[in-house]
């Protein structure tokens, strides 16, 4: 059985993917300004079909050290699916020094 965490996970990696490796190189390039908007509409992409299928439900999130609910949930472990591949896309394309 899939449970919600796992529904959320999978929605996270797979933005994050996407915008790291296809939408990102595509659009934005090394323009951190294009990559920041994008980034916000990643993250609300998520929050958003994380929010239409478990909004108003009373279904408990479980980040190992707490429960919570869903909006924290996908904000959270989408912050930390994203984390590594911005990394490595601001080490790559050597953004660090535009800061």
């Amino acid at each position: 059985m899939v449970t919600p965490e796992l529904i959320v996970l999978s929605l996270n990696l797979t933005v994050a993917l996407l915008a790291y490796f296809v939408a990102y190189p595509m659009l934005c390039g090394d323009n951190l300004v294009r990559i920041a908007a994008n980034d916000l509409l990643a993250t609300g992409t998520v929050l958003l079909v994380a929010g239409m299928l478990y909004a108003g439900r009373d279904h408990a999130f479980d980040l190992l050290v707490f429960s919570t609910n869903w909006f924290w949930f996908a904000f959270i472990t989408y912050a930390a699916v994203e984390t590594p591949l911005m990394i490595r896309y601001f080490n790559k394309r050597d953004l660090w020094s535009k800061f």
